[in-house]
């Protein structure tokens, strides 16, 4: 036999391994077992599937990177910002790289380097950090951004020797008004043209892929655990926690576990504080966001309506109340969700109660 593991056909075999074995996360006594988690548990693998090869054996060439999508409308990781549009790049903070931004008309952006370790420690640690204030643009809304280990006179995105991750938020206030941006990414000083496929980096992208998998699907797991002690509320939680799960720093995370009965609302109160952006998303078990492309289960600065005092008034039930701005459990009897505050001085967290649907509905 080979002593290649993928031309003798162990490395993939292993790999398929791993994939049966992955599936016993789901069956973890401590996650919901009804039908609908459970299946979203399944598709949660396969959605993590898609994402691990895109990154681990797609994008595994740091001398040759390019922008793809880690998080979108189908594959989910860590409670999904529903107005974001995510870009991801692979990189070695051993080079160094040109990146050109066409900025688009979207409310919010930012472009940070990572040391993305999900599938070693379950961290997604920021070494460097850009948003739109920060960058010098260009008459035309162009930047070009240096990302390096080295101080750069503008525009630096700084590295450190560990970064293999470079993540671009942006975020809508008006899906149907706004505009993304464009981005283009280069090593510089790199090779003129990829190698062939090396055997061994395909062997390790397979492990890294299925590593990837298992390492998310435990950090959200235990995240949704840790939020289930304080059902339908929001207890105050330290914010490093979230930021080495890859959250940005100018961005305030109020995390919650939610639980209803049939006929019970979660009725949410709490009045914004000034800030550039902020939203609130229903999001499963698994902390994917719910289908926000067809179910009405986000809103933010710009969509929500408010009360004449100023106060924000949510009501998350299965039927529409007719009360305040209403979030649909889409099937669901229990779940996470998200309350952001982006670039605020102050973090209010807002009292929750839970309430007969019947008395509420107008």
């Amino acid at each position: 036999m080979s002593l290649d593991p993928v031309l003798s056909g162990e490395a993939w075999r292993n790999f398929c391994a791993e994939l049966a074995s992955l599936g016993d996360m789901i069956l973890d006594p401590a996650n919901p077992s009804n039908p609908v988690d459970r299946a979203e548990g399944y598709r949660y693998l396969t959605r993590l599937l898609r994402l691990g090869l895109e990154q681990h054996v797609e994008a595994r060439d740091a001398s040759f990177p390019f922008f793809y999508q880690l998080s979108h409308t189908t594959a989910k990781i860590g409670a999904d910002n529903p107005d974001n549009v995510y870009w991801n790049a692979r990189i070695s903070g051993q080079y160094e790289y040109r990146i050109t931004v066409k900025r688009g008309t979207m409310a919010y952006f930012s472009i940070l380097a990572n040391a993305f370790r999900y599938e070693q420690d379950g961290s997604n640690v920021a070494t460097g950090k850009l948003i739109d204030s920060d960058i010098e643009w260009g008459p035309d809304g162009v930047a070009e951004i240096i990302a390096s280990c080295t101080p750069q006179p503008k525009n630096w995105l700084r590295l450190e020797p560990d970064a293999n991750m470079i993540i671009v938020r942006q975020s809508y206030l008006d899906r149907a008004n706004e505009k993304p941006g464009e981005f283009r990414i280069e090593r510089i000083g790199g090779p003129a043209v990829p190698a062939p496929l090396d055997p061994a980096a395909l062997a390790a992208g397979l492990r890294e892929t299925t590593a990837f998998v298992r390492g998310i699907v435990g950090t959200f797991i235990d995240w949704s655990k840790m939020f289930q002690a304080h059902p339908n509320q929001f207890p105050d939680i330290d914010q490093q926690m979230f930021q080495r799960g890859g959250g940005a720093t100018d961005i305030y995370y109020a995390h919650a576990y939610w639980k209803l009965e049939p006929d019970e609302a979660w009725v949410i109160e709490v009045t914004p504080p000034e800030c550039y952006y902020w939203n609130f998303q229903v999001d499963n078990w698994w902390m994917e966001s719910l289908d926000y492309r067809f179910l009405n289960v986000t809103v933010n600065k710009t969509t929500a309506k408010l009360e004449e005092d100023g106060r924000l008034v949510m009501v998350l039930s299965a039927e529409d109340p007719g009360f305040g701005n209403w979030l649909d459990t889409a099937g669901h009897t229990e779940g996470t969700a998200l309350l952001r505050w982006a670039g605020a001085s102050e973090y209010p967290l807002p009292s929750a109660r839970v309430v007969k649907l019947r008395d509420i509905k107008k």
